[in-house]
């Protein structure tokens, strides 16, 4: 809703002096509850128990990571209440560290995020619904690589179109596809428990055969682990818009994680049940696979209703990392274009347009594994400074108000197996490692010459504003307008 403040000229004519533009508190309880289960629930319970058993060497180290994975995003995830509590500002990570370290370590996180984090998670998403999507199709064979990416690209444009147009259709979107999700689990789990109570424990006879004890591979392990449950902390990017954030933000975390861990280690079970360690590495869609062997004439049913879960995964990033830009460009470490609001629709839609070009750019690399370990160690890395940043301020800061203060044990815990996790995979993995640490020290001078340098040439200062004028005029777009009364 767009009001307009009038004020008196002098000769009793109203004139207005500002519209009142900004996004709206729309999200409820369930809206928190179905983005954290929605984003989390995607790609990765379809795609990572590859990565997982292959690192792990073997089925009963796999369901550890699984089972461990789970109750370290949960303690990650109250961690990041407190946080969401104590600084009620949309952006997560991004507001935390800026709060706690200032603005250089902000700015990186929101670099990464940008190029990296965002995109990249969305992107394979992406693929993998289109995969499923098409696997029926093709049969045995793999869809072609180009249709594959074609119809991931066109599953990106449609969604960016969805949020730009309408909060209430994202949302709808959201709770829809993720009850969708949750009934495909639960066929995948019934289908197991069948197979299971039929006497096939073949595969548990030995469960830790294979194990890998190496702590490179553990972590690599838990990447891929962590990978599938990456999303738990959302919601704290969409919080300016969360209805009584102090309440629900918390409340949508402690029903959330508890259900998702759960799901995806009876559904790892159902896979191991059905199928062998062998079948599991030599798949690149295990639920299509696992489908094929125990389903039969109805096997069509799982990749359509993975293709559902894929679909409102990416739907839930898209709305809520979006916000994440608008922020940073909103604390002036982007374009201003990118803190634009659409005037009727109250959507940021520049946010949402220039990060749906970014993925459609990563949407063309081939290898998914690779880009997973990309992303996890810089998740990982910003994460730790986060939680860092949170036992910081409660030194620094003893007096700040907080609505949810944890035990000092949890962010501890959390904060030594995300070390763990950061520095062991440099020997295992050092090209990822380098790359990602390289990406991150490279937005050093770019901060230095776009932020910092405060004296910038005229000419310079002009190509940014005709930039942001442009998007304005084109999206019909302005910025938003904070009401300093209330």
């Amino acid at each position: 809703m767009a009001k307009l403040k009038k004020s008196d000229n002098g000769d009793g004519a109203d004139q207005s002096t500002h519209s009142e533009v900004k996004m709206k508190k729309e999200l409820a309880l369930i809206d928190g509850v179905a983005i954290i289960v929605g984003v989390i629930i995607g790609s990765g319970i379809f795609v990572s128990p590859k990565g997982v058993l292959r690192n792990s060497g073997s089925v009963g180290q796999a369901l550890i990571v699984w089972i461990l994975s789970g109750i370290l995003s949960m303690i990650g995830a109250l961690c990041y209440a407190e946080l969401g509590t104590m600084i009620p500002k949309s952006g997560g990570d991004y507001a935390y560290i800026s709060e706690a370290f200032g603005p250089l370590p902000a700015f990186l996180y929101l670099w990464v995020a940008l190029f990296i984090l965002v995109p990249t998670g969305n992107a394979i998403t992406a693929i993998t619904f289109a995969q499923y999507i098409l696997q029926p199709l093709w049969g045995a064979c793999n869809p072609p690589y180009e249709a594959v990416r074609l119809l991931a690209a066109a599953a990106v444009c449609l969604l960016t179109l969805i949020n730009c147009y309408n909060v209430k259709w994202v949302t709808r979107v959201q709770d829809i596809f993720t009850a969708t999700k949750i009934f495909a689990l639960c066929i995948i789990v019934a289908a197991g428990a069948y197979y299971l109570c039929i006497g096939h424990v073949e595969h548990f006879r030995d469960p830790m055969e294979g194990t890998n004890w190496q702590p490179g591979y553990i972590a690599l392990a838990f990447y891929s682990g962590l990978f599938s449950y990456s999303g738990w902390n959302y919601l704290n990017y969409v919080t300016e818009e969360l209805k009584d954030p102090y309440k629900n933000l918390p409340r949508a975390i402690c029903i959330s994680m508890p259900v998702v861990t759960v799901i995806y280690v009876v559904t790892n079970l159902a896979y191991f049940v059905v199928l062998s360690r062998d079948d599991i590495l030599a798949s690149d869609a295990v639920a299509v696979t696992f489908g094929d062997k125990l389903l039969g004439a109805f096997s069509f049913f799982i990749p359509f209703f993975v293709a559902c879960s894929t679909f409102g995964s990416l739907n839930g990033a898209i709305f809520a990392s979006s916000r994440l830009f608008f922020v940073g460009a909103r604390a002036g470490h982007l374009p201003r274009a990118i803190a634009l609001i659409d005037v009727k629709r109250l959507t940021p839609v520049p946010s949402l347009i220039f990060m749906c070009i970014i993925t459609l750019a990563l949407v063309m690399i081939e290898d998914v594994y690779v880009l997973i370990n990309y992303v996890s160690f810089v998740e990982a890395l910003f994460i730790t400074i986060s939680v860092t940043g949170l036992l910081y301020m409660r030194w620094k800061r003893p007096d700040m108000h907080r609505p949810i203060k944890i035990s000092f044990i949890l962010p501890v815990i959390f904060l030594l197996i995300c070390g763990f996790l950061v520095i062991f995979p440099c020997y295992v993995s050092p090209l990822e490692v380098g790359v990602g640490l390289g990406f991150i020290f490279c937005g050093i001078p770019v901060y230095l010459v776009t932020i910092a340098w405060k004296n910038k040439p005229d000419w310079l200062n002009k190509i940014f504003n005709e930039f942001n004028n442009g998007c304005a005029k084109l999206f019909l777009c302005v910025t938003e307008y904070e009401d300093k009364e209330s």
